[in-house]
């Protein structure tokens, strides 16, 4: 019977992982029956929830597996007879592991696999994911002897040893227990070339993040050096369809895109779109191996795969075209890889809801409920991320404002572009604290007809102005790039228990915008702009509700005044100060919430 007539069921091991889910998806995209083998039942569940949230409309089994007993799967073969198709996406890619611990996460997952597949009744192929420096071992030199062993793990490391050990074991365990294969060998997997969503933080990854934090002092390698990437929605497929052509049997495919650009290339490209440092210094990679690792920041097993080598990718290219497989854009595919990376700081803030949109020709960073019409914009010197619990109570989105957080542009001379393009939608309830709620009058009075209603916390242009330190520019720019956590929570707070949630902010003055918030603080204090926020939030006949700590209240002059608009409503929270979003944020929440659902409720514009 041949792999075309047989009902699809595929089952993937390590289909919690970053190939595995996307697998899963293309499998079951292709009508396949999937079984997803995973460590433990919450894994399971991750997985089933990531599907949904991408569109799975059916199901998926899920199964249990240990490669630390005997049968591997509870009830062995005899449970799984339908099964026609295995996926191996297990293992462990991780550098610093012990040459035991990669031996048995890669090498005794292999062996395992292999004795288990071939009593399956129904199996047509296994699908081995192996790597383009690793793959193609002759299958005749297992068993290795200890001495070959130990001088292979030593001159490689321990992680690529131990996939060149299991690439060489899967081909010699699959010939001798007639097991019908293909292996494919990727390089460097990246993010999905249409989302770039990736959660794998290694190899390449570190490169580009140093680049993005302003720490790299020189680029690695030379014109040649040469260090590709294929796109995790590109290898999935390419995987799912092997798995059924008969003329795929017995065969290794590199996968991987030939059009990657020079490693320092690539780095350049990513760096100057996500707005890092790029040095202008490239360093051999000889220099770099002799260099101690507290210099260069890189890890040695990493620098193994950094060569000028190409690869044999012609049957792979052949074989996509056959079934029409495209290789996407590869420097489109890798700007929105690193997007996904900057959004996420590169693993720091792993939550959904995290992108850049394009607002006003700005890259804005966004975090929240994509197109909620609850609008949150955060004041000064921290970031979107400090809002993001006030947002999620209220189904709101929360923008960096140009300049700031980790948007682009170069401040308040943006907003003229920006604020249209941010109520480009429908009618929006716009939320700003402190230089935000500016940003936020400004809008009101530009395109009163987008703004159903105003909040605004700490509006600084009705408080009582700041000392001549704010107006300081170079000092004020100096201590924020200079500050830690803890100082800074105190200096905002009063104590020290925001200090956690600052530290993405922080993040943001060190590497980029410390003097762009300087200069924020420095225009705040302007009597002029103050008087013209002050006229322009007057002229507003929308609902409007300010929103003050008792310890940072409204000057005296400008209560007057305010408490004669039958519109405002004032609210002061007991005991907060200038950021209540960090000391009283489920209070905050709770008045915006309803404040806002009389307005109506949020609305999300597609």
């Amino acid at each position: 019977m041949t792999a075309f007539e047989e009902t699809r069921h595929a089952l993937v091991f390590g289909a919690s992982g970053l190939v595995g889910r996307h697998l899963v998806l293309k499998l079951t995209e292709a009508g396949a029956n999937v079984t997803a083998a995973v460590r433990t039942v919450e894994s399971g569940l991750r997985v089933e929830r990531w599907l949904k949230d991408r569109g799975l409309t059916g199901s998926i089994s899920t199964t249990i597996v240990d490669f630390e007993t005997p049968e591997i799967l509870e009830g062995g073969a005899p449970a799984f007879g339908s099964v026609t198709e295995i996926h191996n996406c297990a293992g462990s890619y991780r550098f610093g592991m012990t040459a035991q611990e990669a031996r048995s996460a890669n090498v005794g997952i292999v062996q395992k696999l292999i004795d288990f597949a071939k009593d399956l009744p129904k199996l047509q192929r296994v699908v081995h994911v192996s790597g383009y420096r690793v793959g193609g071992q002759d299958p005749t030199t297992i068993p290795w002897s200890e001495d070959y062993r130990t001088t292979v793990y030593k001159e490689l490391g321990a992680y690529e040893a131990s996939k060149v050990e299991s690439d060489a074991i899967f081909q010699a365990r699959a010939l001798e227990s007639g097991v019908p294969w293909t292996i494919v060998n990727p390089s460097s997997v990246i993010g999905d070339s249409v989302t770039g969503e990736s959660d794998q933080h290694i190899g390449l990854v570190s490169a580009i993040e140093q680049v993005w934090e302003g720490t790299a002092s020189a680029l690695p390698g030379n014109k040649a050096t040469f260090l590709p990437v294929v796109t995790v929605d590109y290898l999935a497929a390419f995987m799912a369809a092997a798995a059924v052509d008969p003329a795929s049997a017995g065969k290794a495919y590199w996968v991987l895109d030939d059009d990657t650009p020079p490693l320092a290339d690539l780095l350049t490209h990513v760096g100057r779109h996500i707005g890092g440092k790029v040095p202008l210094v490239k360093m051999p990679i000889g220099v770099i191996k002799r260099l101690p690792q507290w210099i260069t920041r890189a890890d040695p097993e990493m620098l193994t795969f950094l060569s000028s080598d190409r690869y044999p990718t012609g049957s792979a290219v052949e074989f996509a075209e056959k079934h029409g497989i495209r290789m996407p854009d590869v420097l489109l595919s890798l700007e929105r890889w690193t997007d996904h990376l900057a959004a996420h700081r590169f693993g720091a803030a792993m939550g959904e809801g995290r992108r850049f949109v394009n607002l006003g020709g700005l890259k804005t960073f966004e975090l929240g409920a994509p197109g909620s019409s609850r609008i949150i914009l955060p004041g000064l010197p921290v970031n979107a991320d400090t809002w993001a619990e006030v947002a999620s109570g209220i189904g709101a989105r929360v923008l960096d404002m140009p300049g700031l957080g980790l948007s682009s542009g170069r401040g308040i001379q943006d907003w003229e572009q920006w604020l249209p393009a941010v109520l480009s939608r429908e009618p929006s309830d716009l939320i700003g604290h402190s230089i935000g709620a500016a940003a936020a009058v400004v809008a009101a009075d530009r395109i009163p007809a987008q703004v159903n209603s105003l909040t605004l916390i700490a509006p600084f242009f009705l408080q009582a102005p700041a000392g001549i330190s704010a107006r300081l520019r170079p000092l004020v720019s100096a201590y924020l790039r200079h500050s830690d956590p803890v100082r800074l929570s105190r200096q905002l707070t009063g104590s020290e228990a925001a200090a956690g949630a600052l530290k993405s902010s922080l993040s943001d003055l060190k590497r980029s915008s410390a003097k762009r918030v300087a200069e924020h603080l420095a225009t705040a204090g302007s009597k002029q702009w103050r008087a013209e926020l002050q006229e322009k939030l007057m002229r507003f006949s929308g609902p409007v509700r300010i929103i003050t700590g008792s310890e940072d209240p409204i000057a005296l002059d400008a209560l007057e005044q305010l408490e004669s608009l039958p519109n405002v409503e004032l609210i002061s929270v007991p005991g907060a100060g200038h950021h209540p979003q960090l000391t009283h944020g489920d209070d905050v929440a709770a008045l915006i919430s309803r404040f806002v659902a009389r307005t109506g409720p949020a609305r999300v514009s597609r």
